[in-house]
C-alpha cells in the first residue's frame, strides 16, 4: 500500500465478554445489541444499517484476522484503540487483548492508545440515555492512580512490537484534558506528571514518548487551564508537555447538521487555524460522519447529510495532501472510525455502500490513486 499511516479509531465494545457492559447492554453481545435494534427516526432515515460481517465477537482473534486483513488491503494500517479506566481497574480491554493481540496476522497492522478519560453517563444505556447528568464512572484519576495506569499501558502495550511508534517514540493519546488537569490538581501537577510519565516511558528503553492530545473548539476554556498564565490554547497545550494533537470527531468543533462537502470546508479552516495556533505537529483527522440516533428513543438532532463514500473520498484526499505538505512530522491520519456503528462513523461494510467507504480509502491512500477518480468534491 501507500506511505501513509492510516490510524483509525476503534470502538472496543462489540462483544460480551467485558461483564461490566452488562449494565448497558443485557444481551451480552456489547453495544451490537444497539445497533440491531435501532430503527428509522424520521422518513428517509438511512437507519438501520446492519453490519455485512454480520454481529461479530471482535475479542475474537479470528474475527480480528478476517478485519486486520480487510483493514490493510484497504490502507488502513492503524488502529487506535479507545482505552477506559474507571473505578480503579481497565474497562472494554477484550478487544484489544484477546482479539487484536492474539490474531495471527498482528503484524500486518500497528496500533496505539488513545485513553478515553471521560466521565460515563447513561449514553450507552438507551433504556436511560436521555438522562445525560448522572454520572457513573469518573474519568477523572489522581496522581496515584495515573501512575497505576502509565505503568500498566508501558508494560502491557508500549512493548508489544507493533505499538505505533513515531521517531522511535510509543504514542499515547489523552481525550479528555480537563479531566486530566482536573485529577491531577492543576496545570502544573500535570505537567510533573506528564514528564514522569515520559521519564518512565525511558526507563523502559524507549528514547521518549509521544504525548498526543485530542483537540475541540476550544482548549483554554477547560477547568484548570485558565489559570496557567498562557495566552494562546497552543502555547498551554505545549506547556504541559504534548507532542502533537489530532481530533477525534467533526462533531467537537463542527456544525454537522448539514452536507458533509460543506463541513470540509470548514474543517480545511480548522486545520489552518490550529497551525497558526501551534507549534506541536497537528495530524488531519477525517470523520466518516454523524448520527447517534442508535442510542437514544426519540430523534436527536444533528445528522450529517450525504456522507456517500464519494463524498468521504474527497475528504480522505484533502487529508493526504495536508500530509504531503508538512513533510518534515510523520504521515499520520486519524480517522474516525473503524467501527463507531452507533454514531454512524465507520468504516467497516454495510449493507448501504458496501464496502464503499474501505474502497475510498484504498483508492487515495493505496499505492497510486487512478487521476480520473480525481473529482473535486469540496
Amino acid at each position: 500500500m501507500g506511505n501513509y499511516d492510516v490510524a483509525a479509531y476503534v470502538w472496543p465494545a462489540y462483544t460480551g465478554r467485558e461483564t461490566r457492559t452488562r449494565m448497558f447492554w443485557p444481551e451480552g453481545m456489547g453495544e451490537w445489541q444497539t445497533v440491531k435494534n435501532a430503527a428509522p427516526k424520521y422518513q428517509g432515515h438511512t437507519w438501520p444499517r446492519r453490519p455485512l460481517w454480520g454481529y461479530v465477537d471482535e475479542a475474537d482473534p479470528h474475527v480480528m484476522e478476517m478485519e486486520i486483513d480487510a483493514a490493510a488491503s484497504h490502507g488502513i494500517n492503524v488502529f487506535i484503540y479507545d482505552w477506559y479506566w474507571y473505578d480503579g481497574r481497565p474497562f472494554l480491554e477484550n478487544c484489544l487483548n484477546d482479539g487484536f493481540l492474539k490474531a495471527d496476522n498482528r503484524d500486518k497492522m500497528k496500533f496505539y492508545l488513545m485513553w478515553a478519560n471521560h466521565d460515563v453517563n447513561h449514553t450507552w444505556d438507551i433504556r436511560l440515555s436521555w438522562d445525560q447528568e448522572d454520572v457513573i464512572w469518573k474519568g477523572a484519576a489522581d496522581r496515584d492512580e495515573f501512575e497505576t495506569v502509565c505503568h500498566r499501558v508501558i508494560e502491557k502495550y508500549f512493548k508489544q512490537p507493533n505499538y505505533y511508534l513515531i521517531d522511535g517514540e510509543p504514542v499515547f493519546q489523552i481525550y479528555d484534558l480537563g479531566n486530566l488537569v482536573n485529577g491531577l490538581g492543576g496545570a502544573s501537577k500535570t505537567r510533573e506528571a506528564l514528564e514522569w510519565f515520559r521519564e518512565e516511558t525511558v526507563k523502559a528503553g524507549f528514547p521518549g514518548l509521544h504525548l498526543q492530545l485530542t483537540v475541540y473548539g476550544d482548549v483554554l476554556n477547560l477547568s484548570g487551564l485558565d489559570g496557567s498564565g498562557c495566552r494562546t490554547e497552543g502555547e498551554a497545550v505545549q506547556k504541559l508537555g504534548f507532542s502533537s494533537i489530532t481530533h477525534y470527531q467533526f462533531v467537537h468543533f463542527a456544525d454537522i447538521d448539514r452536507d458533509y462537502t460543506e463541513i470540509l470546508k470548514d474543517v480545511k479552516k480548522e486545520w489552518k487555524r490550529l497551525d497558526r495556533e501551534f507549534d506541536i505537529p497537528y495530524f488531519p483527522h477525517i470523520s466518516i460522519g454523524w448520527d447517534n440516533n442508535p442510542r437514544f428513543i426519540g430523534m436527536r438532532a444533528g445528522v450529517v447529510k450525504n456522507n456517500t463514500p464519494e463524498a468521504v473520498r474527497a475528504g480522505f484526499r484533502m487529508a493526504k495532501e495536508y500530509a504531503d505538505s508538512h513533510p518534515k512530522q510523520a504521515p499520520l491520519i486519524t480517522v474516525n472510525s473503524w467501527n463507531e456503528w452507533t454514531e454512524t462513523s465507520y468504516l467497516q461494510p454495510d449493507d448501504l455502500y458496501g464496502y464503499g467507504y474501505l474502497k475510498a480509502a484504498e483508492e487515495v491512500f493505496g499505492e497510486g490513486e487512478d487521476e480520473r477518480t480525481r473529482k473535486d468534491l469540496y
